[in-house]
């Protein structure tokens, strides 16, 4: 079977030579500061350059929870729509700016670079407005020399995204008026010592691991193990509440013994495995065109006609972690304007390329669904 996420008890690194999460991080931003989550992050780095009642324009196609930091700072938030490349759509983009927008979001796709990068800066300027690069999908992509998540005012990335870990984020402060308006709260940490959390979350992995051929149970364990934007229950302000929490230890015992450009390259490895299981299948596309180089995917997420239909056929194959994305806000899943952020959240798929599969077993699985 392969299974949705990476195991705790199989090395992230290279055995030759573990490079570290921090030693990549350092070679590629100028400041950043870790957090347990990407949400707690983003509320921190946004604090400083905002006044309450300002606005902030996020894409409509984004889970619901990533809201929660800009309302919990008195925010109002602003959706604007997308193009099928997952671009803005620039023109209604700009149709919501105003004198009191503080923030443009881009977001770069499951660990692709946004490919209207460029516009949004322009607009941002324009406006005199700050842009936040939410990388929370590609901790370890970097686009022409250029880590994701580094190219706006702040951005930030969620570590446990790619390692089996409870939490784990990265706060980028990339302008240097971001710098000195930073003022960090009680979270921007990591713990000093492992807790109880740590022990549930290895207590549940082992189970998860013990049990990994019994499907009857699978699903009790994935609810052991729930954590970021798509739990089990909850709304997104219980969930965006549950995120505040230190970096724990465990994290960052985890990261310290990673090695980012060996899990780089396997993700990238996998990724090209499910191009060539359907390369020749006219009902499944892969919602990116391509996989630059530099480029470390969370997932590889496709569209399907009868996505439940696939899911069900890859979970009989022996695959994993075959989920939809994301769990939309109300307010754009209840307005036609944002028509294709609710298509893409109902048709998209995203297939496991985790750094612990070996490119081998997908292709396995190609054939399986071949015959």
């Amino acid at each position: 079977m392969i299974n949705p996420t990476p195991s705790l008890f199989v090395s992230s690194c290279s055995k030759r030579c573990p490079r570290g999460v921090e030693s990549f991080l350092d070679r590629q931003a100028d400041e950043y500061v870790f957090y347990g989550a990407g949400k707690i992050a983003l509320r921190d780095g946004v604090a400083g350059l905002v006044e309450p009642g300002q606005n902030v324009l996020v894409p409509a196609y984004l889970p619901d929870a990533v809201a929660e930091p800009l309302y919990d700072l008195q925010l109002e938030v602003r959706y604007y729509a997308l193009e099928e490349t997952l671009a803005p759509n620039i023109a209604d983009l700009e149709s919501r700016l105003d004198d009191e927008t503080a923030a443009i979001c881009s977001v770069n796709y499951f660990g692709t670079p946004q490919p209207a990068i460029e516009r949004i800066q322009s607009l941002a300027d324009d406006y005199g407005c700050y842009h936040i690069d939410d990388n929370a999908h590609g901790a370890f992509s970097v686009d022409d020399g250029t880590l994701l998540g580094t190219r706006g005012d702040i951005g930030f990335t969620s570590l446990w995204k790619l390692f089996p870990i409870p939490n784990g984020a990265v706060l980028y402060l990339n302008s240097e008026n971001a710098r000195e308006r930073y003022r960090p709260s009680s979270l921007a940490t990591v713990r000093e010592r492992f807790d109880t959390a740590d022990g549930r979350f290895v207590l549940a992995s082992m189970l998860r691991e013990l049990l990994a051929d019994r499907r009857s149970v699978q699903h009790t364990i994935e609810t052991l193990l729930s954590r970021g934007d798509e739990p089990a229950v909850g709304g997104p302000k219980a969930r965006y509440d549950d995120a505040k929490r230190p970096m724990s230890k465990l994290a960052m015992s985890v990261l310290e013994n990673a090695d980012p450009l060996s899990i780089r390259r396997r993700r990238r490895g996998n990724y090209r495995a499910w191009q060539r299981v359907f390369a020749d299948c006219d009902d499944v596309t892969f919602v990116l065109e391509s996989l630059p180089a530099g480029i470390c995917p969370q997932v590889a997420p496709v569209r399907t006609d009868d996505p439940e239909a696939f899911r069900t056929t890859l979970e009989r194959a022996g695959i994993g972690g075959v989920n939809g994305w994301p769990r939309l806000s109300s307010t754009v899943r209840d307005d036609p304007t944002y028509e294709t952020a609710r298509r893409l959240s109902t048709e998209v798929r995203t297939l496991p390329v985790h750094q612990q599969i070996d490119p081998a077993e997908i292709d396995a699985i190609g054939e399986t669904l071949r015959q």
